[in-house]
């Protein structure tokens, strides 16, 4: 028989005495679990706010904190008297999150139509931005309609404050101050070559955006806005207007390529004006062409025919061997046959002076007189004058012009030299040769900054540059080949100039460049003015008749506007051609009529 253990009967008190350890552990093991998640969210807290803080603040703040910049105004232009030239006007742009905008599709058309663009064109820019925060949708709108654009409070779409140039004198100034961009930097002229200067340095803040962009709070500045500073030109917005007007009208009347003026201070070398047609709109640079945005009085160069005989005389009185009337040069009867070729004048002047030369414009006096000079002293001359170097005036993209080395010189290049062919200048470096003669002889560098510090050079001696300049007189006298350029109550000094155009393969049989140098009053010169006139085809091509009117127009009102004293009271012109300096001597025409020098055929040689 099998003994078997009989169970024992638990009694309530015993069952309490089992049950309370169980519950110990229960309670133990949560209060464990309750212990290690405190601990480990103080260890999440920690890493959140002292290990990661940076990590996760930089990314809150990616989210809200934004830095955005601070437009700066560029620099206003002033001309001589303080008339604004080019000034910066406040724009908004419009700009987008292209995820955002597209978030809310069906409000595109709305704003298409207030930005003035197609619906669909705008919602495909978008969308193939979509992976970016920032697109312009329409740059330097007036603020008015850009904030019409913002009233319509569509997500993700925002303005920024920007400046845009604006040109008060339009096409009339153009070449000279040039253009900006769309982000307002300067592209050509003056706006270029003063950029720097001009433009400033934008600022920039850090600001909480909310998540419609909006700026709720400026935190800080991070760089402080520095605006572009002010310049004053020594151009006369006055005298431009004249000068354009005046050559818009000479080009209208000889149906003429192009033209170009120039206008120096023959004190300081301080450019007046400059003025250039076919022009452009600054304020519209979008339609015009390359063509008319060059400053041709700058950029492009011609050879300046007769009007580089007064350089030519004044070497000839350097050499010592010349004198305003002695010695007698003849012509030959209009004709000379140089090594071949033909140097030939309008007329037989017979035997004339050197100021005769001048006052008639004989190419073959001045040849002749070319060959009588050192080549060195000839070359150096020319050199002295400016041909063949830059101006120094500071333009972007002037040119130098050409003269070659006087040791390669060949006989006929000589001689043709003497009358102004066979090297190139720029209208500005022939307005500088000149005002360098009515300065006495001394050179200024041509400047487009009122009151620049402009260190002077003397070229030649007071004594002989005011002697050419009495040469000069003649050409504007009775029978002289300028009397259009005569001004009145002024005596005006200057010299015409009349080349054919080189083309391929030489020159063009009936294509000419009419060139006007002068300066005014011969007697104390204040205004030094050149006028080119390219390609004129009707009722004349001479220098004397196309750019000699211009020259005189422009100068009279401009010595009028400047308040400059008459040196001429109560006659048209004070002596002839044949007083003082000395002008024909031998044959002459039979009417003493003004004429100017006809191009020679053949300039090649």
């Amino acid at each position: 028989m099998t003994l078997r253990p009989r169970p024992v009967a638990l009694t309530q008190s015993s069952r309490r005495r089992v049950a309370a350890p169980s519950a110990r552990r229960r309670m133990t093991v949560v209060v464990a679990v309750l212990v290690l998640a405190a601990l480990g969210l103080l260890a999440r807290a920690f890493d959140l706010q002292v290990v990661r803080k940076q990590f996760y603040q930089e990314q809150g703040e990616a989210r809200f904190l934004r830095e955005m910049p601070i437009a700066v105004s560029r620099g206003t232009i002033f001309d001589r008297n303080g008339e604004p030239l080019a000034v910066s006007t406040p724009v908004v742009s419009i700009w987008a999150n292209p995820p955002e905008v597209l978030e809310n599709e069906e409000r595109i058309p709305e704003l298409a139509r207030a930005l003035g663009v197609d619906a669909a064109e705008l919602k495909e820019r978008l969308a193939q931005r979509s992976d970016r925060e920032f697109v312009y949708l329409r740059r330097q709108m007036p603020p008015e309609a850009a904030q019409a654009v913002l009233d319509l409070g569509i997500p993700g779409v925002n303005g920024q404050r920007e400046y845009k140039r604006y040109y008060p004198s339009g096409e009339v100034t153009a070449h000279v101050l040039g253009f900006t961009n769309i982000d307002d930097h300067g592209q050509e002229g003056l706006e270029l070559a003063f950029d720097d200067w001009l433009a400033g340095k934008p600022g920039a803040k850090r600001v909480i955006r909310d998540r419609m962009g909006h700026v709720v709070e400026d935190v800080e500045l991070v760089r402080e806005p520095k605006p572009g500073k002010s310049l004053t030109l020594s151009i006369d917005r006055r005298i431009q207007f004249l000068a354009y007007n005046e050559l818009k009208s000479a080009l209208e009347q000889f149906e003429a390529e192009s033209g170009s003026m120039v206008i120096l201070d023959a004190k300081s070398g301080e450019v007046l004006a400059m003025v250039n047609l076919p022009t452009y709109n600054p304020n519209a640079v979008r339609g015009s062409s390359a063509a008319q945005r060059r400053n041709r009085a700058m950029t492009d160069v011609l050879e300046p025919g007769s009007t580089v005989k007064p350089i030519l005389m004044t070497a000839a009185l350097a050499s010592g061997r010349f004198t305003p009337t002695s010695p007698l040069i003849d012509t030959g009867g209009g004709h000379w046959f140089f090594q071949g070729h033909d140097i030939h004048d309008t007329h037989n002047w017979g035997v004339l002076t050197p100021t005769g030369v001048i006052t008639k414009s004989s190419n073959v006096g001045a040849a002749h007189i070319a060959m009588q000079l050192d080549t060195a002293l000839m070359y150096d001359t020319y050199r002295a004058f400016g041909f063949g170097n830059s101006t120094n005036s500071g333009f972007p993209g002037e040119a130098s012009g050409y003269l070659k080395v006087g040791r390669d010189w060949r006989p006929l290049e000589k001689a043709i030299m003497g009358y102004g062919y066979g090297l190139n200048v720029t209208p500005l470096q022939l307005a500088n040769a000149y005002a360098t003669l009515a300065d006495g002889g001394v050179m200024h560098s041509p400047t487009f900054v009122k009151d620049a510090i402009n260190e002077p050079r003397a070229i030649v001696t007071p004594e002989i540059a005011a002697q050419v300049v009495k040469m000069m007189e003649t050409v504007t006298a009775p029978g002289g080949t300028a009397t259009a350029a005569q001004v009145a109550n002024y005596i005006v000094a200057g010299k015409t100039g009349t080349a054919h155009k080189a083309s391929a393969g030489g020159y063009a049989k009936n294509n000419y460049t009419a060139a006007f140098a002068g300066m005014v009053p011969a007697t104390d010169p204040r205004l030094v003015g050149v006028v080119i006139i390219d390609d004129p085809k009707k009722r004349s091509y001479y220098g004397g008749m196309v750019s000699g009117p211009v020259f005189a127009k422009v100068m009279e009102g401009a010595l009028r506007l400047l308040d400059v004293p008459p040196d001429n009271i109560g006659r048209w012109y004070a002596g002839g051609p044949l007083q003082g300096q000395g002008g024909l001597v031998g044959a002459k025409p039979k009417d003493d009529v003004s004429i100017d020098d006809e191009p020679i055929e053949d300039p090649n040689p």
